[in-house]
């Protein structure tokens, strides 16, 4: 059996923002060089030491070392998986992705908190376990071991489906799942998606007590690195207390929210892609809290193709936003290419599905499902079932199995 590793040494998480700034000194692990052996994988096999780094701490710090911080959006462990394969630092699970994911259903409200809190800790879950199975590769076939950071996850929480009761258990699932961060919008309950019209927001006191609550549960918890995210739709709601409406009324929205001491990203919801408002309401935030870094949705409800200059995650990381995440990214995707295939089922029966097999196993490619076995980690279940002396786990066949015919 391997050693026991040692967890690197970390900061005592400590409630309140002196324990989260020590966090941010002190948090230097995680670059996937540094390994360590671990009792669930077979002897000789390392991960990065950054699997015993607090993902809201690794979070924190790499909101302070990169330009900015992307995580493609989400909704299952399967596509969190994908990302972390493919490199990309940080994992957005996106709520109206969930909706119609595991719902099938559109981004009104039309879910619990605790449904998608159990559908984040299985993708933290399942991440971790990745983690594993890529630190093995596959022995039988050749296929290095790959030391993979797991990325942290930043995860919808609406508009903490009630009051501040509600958030308080919301924030506890998602703490405890192991998230990194989560954001919070002010919008009336039931809320929609924020690109859907009838959009009405809550009184100001309501929404930065939901904050509030966010933070102590966090630090009661012992994780004072959480990050919370603060998002205002007061740029297109068409109901709030306030007689304002439009840009001043969101970026009166945010000051608010930052007095409170409380939102690490803030977050303004845009109704299109042009870059003024953007620009707008960065400057004018940053006039009175320089600091301030914002959270960016580069929106899939945007037609981003049709703009002939759109906004660079570059430039938007230099106007201030530290998080940037593209909510229907994976969902999209996965509408793209299940109904190629099936589009070529149609057409040419089992041809159509040879033809995505010749593109999975093209020399060139690096398609990590296409070996549906090594990605889901049967190596890794084989090697270390056999070093813990688990029945029937082994590679044998009763009779040879040909590399060229099965994966």
């Amino acid at each position: 059996m391997a050693t026991v590793a040692t967890p690197p040494a970390r900061p005592e998480a400590r409630p309140g923002s002196d324990g989260r700034a020590a966090a941010d000194r002190a948090a230097t692990d995680g670059a996937a060089s540094d390994l360590a052996p671990t009792p669930l994988l077979p002897d000789g096999f390392q991960v990065p030491v950054s699997r015993w780094t607090n993902p809201s701490t690794r979070m924190r710090e790499l909101l302070r070392t990169e330009p900015y911080l992307f995580g493609p959006g989400v909704y299952d462990p399967f596509g969190a998986q994908l990302v972390m394969y493919h490199g990309f630092k940080a994992v957005y699970f996106s709520g109206y992705s969930f909706a119609i994911g595991h719902l099938g259903t559109t981004d009104m409200d039309l879910y619990g908190g605790v449904e998608i809190a159990d559908a984040a800790r299985r993708t933290v879950s399942a991440l971790r376990k990745f983690q594993l199975t890529m630190a093995v590769g596959d022995p039988e076939t050749g296929t290095a071991p790959r030391h993979l950071d797991v990325p942290p996850v930043i995860v919808d929480m609406d508009g903490g489906y009630g009051n501040i009761f509600n958030v308080q258990r919301q924030t506890e699932l998602l703490v405890t799942a192991g998230v990194a961060a989560a954001h919070v919008e002010d919008q009336v309950l039931p809320k929609r998606c924020g690109h859907i019209g009838g959009k009405a927001l809550v009184p100001v006191a309501e929404m930065v007590g939901k904050l509030r609550m966010m933070r102590a549960v966090a630090d009661d918890l012992g994780n004072g690195d959480f990050v919370v995210i603060a998002r205002t739709d007061g740029l297109s709601a068409i109901d709030a207390p306030e007689p304002e409406r439009g840009i001043d009324l969101a970026i009166e929205r945010g000051l608010r929210y930052l007095d409170s001491g409380i939102p690490d990203l803030l977050w303004c919801e845009f109704p299109t892609a042009d870059r003024e408002p953007v620009e707008q309401f960065t400057t004018a935030i940053r006039r009175r809290f320089p600091e301030t870094r914002f959270a960016f949705n580069y929106s899939s409800s945007f037609k981003w193709f049709n703009d002939p200059s759109p906004m660079t995650f570059k430039e938007l990381g230099e106007m201030g936003v530290g998080f940037i995440f593209i909510t229907l990214g994976g969902q999209h995707a996965n509408g793209l290419g299940l109904s190629e295939l099936l589009s070529a089922l149609g057409e040419r029966q089992e041809q159509g599905y040879i033809e995505l097999q010749r593109r999975e196993w093209a020399p060139d490619a690096d398609v990590p499902t296409r070996s549906h076995h090594e990605f889901s980690g049967v190596p890794y279940h084989h090697l270390l079932g056999t070093a813990y002396d688990a029945a029937r786990l082994g590679t044998e066949f009763a009779e040879k199995v040909s590399a060229d015919k099965v994966v």
